[in-house]
């Protein structure tokens, strides 16, 4: 029997290992990892462009990465809206929401969004030759959103999915599976 109510794994009584997670929560986390692979996939791409100052002309690689960043966003905004639709607001009763992990993860929310949203606006309004400066100053945006979102999976996966973990009710956990279509 569980003693904690509230708490989907188990653990020993001193063990330091983190705790399983609920499926809401394991599932948000198991989405970072394809999330993670296109993320780290455009980054890549991103680090080349401008790479050669004799190549005159950027944008067909330029285009190559909009679609490859177009594909990773239409995966990261329904994860998002599972975020911050349910669980952000169901943890925001018990820590508050103007200040802490909650604020901080809407906060690198809307900046991951903001910087790619203008690599694509941007991109979009290229209409001719791009040189080799100019393909490198665009692609900072998409290199900061990986940057954000690199380092805020991480904190999601080590502090805030744990934090749900320990902080929801069963019926709050409930909730989240109804939510997220898994009850």
């Amino acid at each position: 029997m569980n003693p904690n109510p509230h708490h989907c794994g188990s653990m020993f009584a001193g063990e330091q290992a983190q705790a399983a997670l609920c499926e809401p929560l394991a599932g948000l986390k198991r989405e970072h990892a394809p999330l993670r692979e296109q993320m780290d996939a455009f980054a890549e791409e991103a680090r080349r462009l401008g790479s050669d100052r004799d190549q005159a002309d950027w944008s067909s690689q330029l285009a190559e990465l909009m679609h490859k960043v177009e594909a990773f966003v239409r995966g990261l905004d329904p994860h998002s809206e599972r975020e911050e639709g349910t669980l952000f607001p169901l943890m925001a009763n018990y820590i508050g929401r103007q200040v802490g992990p909650i604020a901080v993860m809407e906060y690198e929310h809307d900046q991951a969004k903001q910087n790619l949203k203008t690599f694509m606006e941007t991109t979009g309004r290229e209409t001719g030759p791009v040189d080799a400066a100019r393909a490198k100053e665009i692609a900072e945006y998409a290199l900061k959103a990986h940057a954000i979102l690199t380092d805020h999976f991480m904190k999601e996966e080590n502090v805030l999915f744990p934090m749900a973990e320990n902080m929801l009710s069963a019926e709050e956990k409930a909730q989240l599976s109804r939510a997220y279509g898994l009850a």
